[in-house]
């Protein structure tokens, strides 16, 4: 069987990586959460002083080259976490602390460039499904199937909002809407790769569907993309 590559763009929380993982499962595929890439970028950025009042990318940039990224299995859970300079990060990126700085530091160019380069040797023997924000447009536009996924804002910052509670994070509704809506902006607004869909892209609006709703729809998209390609 010839596998594809199926990129999964879209705004935050809008439960790209959800969706994306059980795909993957599902066609035996390998997962890549592009946006666990970037978080980490930022948790260096915030650990190493260059984010306060604004953000300090001329030192980002020169300290690139520190920046050492890799996914690593975790059996017992499942699924693979986030690795910054050896050191497993992956309840740190999922803060507020990261997700109020993140859509700036995406926005760098240079950290962008670092990134995809990364991402796309991570898709050259295919069979992989990744999301992001510019996985069609930028860095797999030649992907076989390309969904954009899209939700109301505040649905977007409820579903965020009750995942930080359930892990234990001490945050209000406001501030969670607050932080979707300026993300959106950053990300939508932004020069080097701004979040929008690909020409060939299927837009997806899953305000009102759950998780399995939305895997069936899209897992059956990519049956069919996989049947015709084979």
């Amino acid at each position: 069987m010839r596998k594809i590559i199926i990129a999964i763009d879209g705004y935050s929380s809008t439960g790209k990586s959800t969706v994306a993982k059980k795909l993957a499962n599902a066609l035996g595929y390998v997962y890549v959460d592009t946006g666990a890439m970037y978080r980490a970028v930022t948790l260096f950025a915030l650990e190493k002083g260059f984010v306060s009042d604004s953000l300090d990318a001329k030192s980002l940039i020169e300290a690139l080259p520190n920046v050492e990224l890799k996914f690593r299995p975790n059996k017992k859970l499942g699924k693979s976490e986030m690795f910054l300079n050896g050191k497993n990060v992956e309840k740190e990126i999922r803060t507020m602390r990261v997700s109020e700085q993140v859509s700036q530091v995406s926005a760098v160019k240079e950290v962008r460039e670092k990134l995809v380069e990364l991402q796309q040797a991570m898709g050259l023997d295919k069979g992989i499904v990744m999301d992001g924000r510019d996985i069609g447009t930028v860095v797999f536009p030649e992907a076989e199937l390309k969904i954009f996924m899209t939700a109301s804002a505040r649905t977007r910052a409820h579903r965020r909002y009750k995942e930080l509670l359930e892990r234990g994070d001490e945050v209000s509704f406001e501030q969670v809407l607050k932080n979707v809506e300026g993300r959106d902006f950053i990300d939508s607004t932004r020069t080097v790769s701004p979040l929008k869909p690909a020409k060939d892209a299927i837009t997806f609006d899953n305000s009102d569907m759950g998780v399995e709703e939305q895997f069936e729809r899209i897992h059956s998209y990519a049956q069919r993309v996989i049947g015709e390609e084979n």
